[in-house]
């Protein structure tokens, strides 16, 4: 294929983007961008805090060499570098598998690029405003590329919110420093030599090390664009061993989708932000909410059930069937073990994935009746083929009863199916409780609420330090 056969123009790909990138402009935001921008926000400090002092970002951070610098380290009152700081807020982040999703991506979209913009915009001085500009953009310059590369890029092992996460965060924080559009498409081109993720490392502290990592190399990648360094920015990605070809090889991937639907709408919008109700992986949500909705309305008692079987898509089937899970982390990717918390207690909480949890007799007892399988394998088909997010539940009891429910998305999937705005700020206070004083939370979940009137993120930044519990 040529340039033009795999829909690159003659700027190249990563200075195309840089373009786009850098001529966003705040005035350009449609009111929903801004929005969803305050919600995605709202949830990724939250997670964060929630996730400041798991053992995947206290470690990572042990082993940094632990400079004072501008940045504070969320959910304590420590100042750290400000790529160190990205490091560690990026790995709170993720460390409970808690923060949003996009289906354009495949990942994770927020705490990639939040993880790098909030130390920079702390070291730079700047406004919500700001922010939440430089927010949409690494959005949507991940999403898009998410949007060219899926899902062969998902299916073959990369962990898209760390590969793809990577140009999200520098996309981002190239735009908070206001480099232009050829010095954007170094930073990407450098981002590019940075990415990585296996999803052989799921159900480990690597996981959420991805995002830290990716958060902390997106934020490098600029500001070394922002000095004047070097990368090949005219043809990093089209290159014969370029990102595309390399990551994820030859006919697999269509940069002209990306570049078609840029801002068309932006993808916060549309299909906008995943709030996970649940601390595990989002590819479990739609089994967890069939299962729930059957636990609450039937309150079938475990020791009545003879069989659970589960269908999910086999895109998630491929690294969330794990009957067996060795760890809490390996916990928060088993099917089988939310499925069977799910039923013996109606619900799923943080606590859930705390150590031993797993391994409770009434849980064990369970797992060797639960059957999951793809539901895109069947004939007849159960679901659309074109739905990777649909989930069925089928109970069946001793005395022959069964008891079955299906969803075709869970709930908050998608900017038109999304979580109430009383639940998100449940789920913020739940979240920000474990690292902050109570009497603190709601303040914080205010200013969030209208950030883009804040004329200094410092303001904030203020407030989470003071309210910190450590």
């Amino acid at each position: 294929m040529d340039r033009r056969e795999r829909g690159l123009d003659t700027l190249g790909l990563a200075r195309e983007l840089g373009r786009r990138v850098a001529a966003l402009d705040y005035d350009d935001l449609p009111a929903e961008a801004i929005r969803w921008a305050r919600v995605g926000l709202l949830d990724t400090v939250g997670v964060t805090l929630a996730g400041a002092h798991e053992d995947a970002p206290r470690l990572a951070a042990r082993a940094l060499d632990g400079q004072q610098g501008p940045a504070l380290v969320l959910g304590t009152r420590r100042q750290a570098g400000v790529l160190d700081a990205a490091l560690i807020n990026g790995t709170a982040s993720h460390a409970l598998d808690f923060d949003d999703c996009n289906n354009t991506l495949g990942g994770h979209p927020s705490a990639p690029v939040l993880s790098a913009l909030l130390p920079l915009a702390q070291q730079l001085n700047r406004s919500g405003r700001d922010v939440v500009l430089a927010y949409v953009a690494g959005f949507e310059a991940e999403c898009k590329l998410g949007l060219a590369v899926n899902f062969h890029h998902y299916t073959k092992g990369w962990h898209p919110t760390a590969t793809l996460g990577t140009f999200g965060a520098a996309a981002a924080c190239a735009r908070l420093l206001g480099l232009d559009g050829e010095a954007t498409a170094t930073a990407l081109a450098l981002a590019a030599s940075f990415a990585s993720g296996l999803k052989a490392n799921f159900g480990t502290m690597a996981k959420p090390l991805h995002v830290g990592h990716c958060a902390r190399n997106g934020l490098y990648a600029a500001r070394l664009a922002h000095l004047g360094y070097t990368a090949n920015a005219a043809g990093v990605f089209e290159h014969k061993q370029g990102f595309l070809d390399v990551f994820n090889g030859p006919g697999t991937y269509d940069t002209q989708r990306a570049l078609d639907a840029w801002a068309r709408p932006l993808d916060i919008v549309e299909p906008g932000i995943a709030i996970k109700q649940y601390p595990c992986c989002g590819s479990t949500h739609p089994a967890l909410d069939a299962m729930l909705a059957l636990a609450r309305r039937h309150r079938p008692r475990p020791e009545n059930v003879a069989r659970i079987d589960a269908w999910i898509h086999s895109r998630r089937l491929a690294h969330t069937d794990r009957p067996r899970p060795d760890s809490p982390l390996d916990a928060k990717f088993s099917l089988q073990y939310v499925l069977a918390r799910a039923l013996l207690d109606g619900r799923i909480g943080v606590a859930d994935f705390e150590p031993d949890s797993y391994t409770q007799p009434a849980v064990r007892a369970l797992l060797d009746r639960i059957h999951v399988a793809a539901y895109d394998t069947l004939e007849p088909a159960v679901f659309p083929a074109a739905n990777h997010f649909g989930g069925q539940v089928r109970i069946t009891l001793h005395d022959g009863t069964v008891l079955e429910s299906r969803v075709d998305q869970p709930l908050g999937r998608t900017s038109a199916h999304p979580l109430p705005d009383e639940l998100l700020r449940a789920k913020f206070v739940l979240c920000a409780e474990r690292a902050l004083r109570k009497d603190a939370v709601d303040a914080i979940a205010d200013i969030i609420g209208r950030i883009e009137t804040l004329p200094r993120m410092e303001a904030l930044m203020a407030l989470l330090a003071g309210a910190a519990l450590d």
